[in-house]
């Protein structure tokens, strides 16, 4: 956790990031962040909406997730570029193994900006959760953003 601290700090700092927009909005139509929404403000993002995963093949794990990313590394020449994230998050159960549970995310990824403000995601999730083995998890997305 702490090492997340240091990276938001050291994002936040570094003036060669300059080329993420000041503010964005996203709709998260698939599974990274959530099925919800983010909001991103220079190079530090909040995101909230309905998580869900397979740990087991054909059984389908549900979440409320609620968090924050780093943005770092801005890649290509386009206004709003493809860059790195990394973030944090808090889970909470909702059927199976971890209903009512809570449980911390740890995650890691690329977007790629594919034209104008459609992206693509792709991480990976490490989920631990009081009583549960540590998981960890691919996490695709599609989102469409909003740049301001």
């Amino acid at each position: 956790m702490m090492l997340l601290g240091a990276l938001l700090i050291a994002c936040a700092t570094l003036p060669a990031q300059s080329r993420f927009s000041t503010h964005e909005w996203s709709i998260n139509g698939f599974r990274n962040p959530s099925i919800g929404a983010e909001y991103r403000y220079k190079q530090v993002s909040v995101h909230a909406g309905y998580y869900i995963t397979a740990f087991t093949a054909g059984v389908t794990t549900q979440f409320v997730k609620v968090g924050f990313s780093a943005w770092f590394l801005p890649i290509g020449k386009r206004q709003n570029p493809s860059s790195f994230y990394a973030g944090a998050s808090y889970l909470r159960g909702l059927n199976l193994d971890y209903k009512n549970t809570n449980a911390l995310g740890l995650e890691a990824g690329f977007r790629w900006m594919v034209w104008k403000g459609i992206n693509l995601r792709l991480g990976a999730i490490a989920l631990t959760a009081k009583g549960q083995d540590l998981k960890i998890n691919p996490t695709p997305g599609i989102s469409y953003s909003f740049f301001f």
